[in-house]
């Protein structure tokens, strides 16, 4: 059976989620967001670097939210919720599918380092602004690309799973502005899913 090492509030959340809209079987091993949870030897021996999600499959043991989700996707879905790699829709799926990581989510990083895990009297305004500012400029083109459906790339698909959680995570930290009212309309879409909803609240 699948196991999924994971910590709430972070990308573990869309590892569980894609298990949850497959209705595939999976154990959950749910750790603290703590130096004792996630930087022990023992989660060491599977993430390096002590971090989350990792997933187990069998003898096969992978780390990174994206090569989990592709891997599930492969080995256990045969290619679900994804086009076809013929259709007109799946460049743009791949585009999407990886522009969270790419763009999205490394100034998201760095808000919540500042606003989060970094003490008080450590916190710089400066990086945080900055950080701020280009997060507001990389979901302009997400903005824009939903203004005329539900979900990034026709149906409800992996590309959602991705960037959908990162839309998620960018509203719920103050930096999805009120005027970006496609993306408030397309987080609500995503929170009202019951795998998201399971997901998302697991381990709080």
């Amino acid at each position: 059976m699948l196991k999924v090492h994971f910590t709430a509030g972070t990308r573990a959340g869309r590892v569980v989620w894609l298990l949850e809209e497959l209705g595939l079987e999976y154990e959950v091993n749910i750790m603290p967001f703590t130096k004792e949870g996630l930087k022990s030897p023992e989660h060491r021996s599977r993430h390096a670097l002590g971090r989350v999600p990792v997933l187990e499959d069998g003898d096969i043991s992978i780390f990174e939210s994206g090569a989990i989700i592709q891997y599930i996707l492969e080995r256990h879905k045969d290619g679900g919720l994804k086009p076809k790699a013929d259709s007109e829709e799946f460049p743009y799926y791949l585009q999407w599918f990886h522009y969270c990581e790419g763009m999205v989510m490394p100034p998201m990083n760095q808000v919540v380092v500042q606003t989060i895990l970094l003490p008080p009297d450590r916190r710089d305004e400066n990086v945080l602004r900055q950080a701020q500012n280009l997060i507001a400029k990389s979901l302009v083109p997400v903005n824009d690309n939903l203004a005329d459906k539900d979900y990034l790339v026709g149906d409800f698909s992996a590309a959602d799973l991705m960037l959908g959680h990162s839309c998620f995570m960018a509203n719920r930290l103050g930096c999805v502005s009120d005027d970006m009212e496609h993306i408030k309309n397309y987080v609500a879409r995503i929170e009202a899913r019951p795998a998201f909803q399971k997901a998302i609240t697991l381990g709080e």
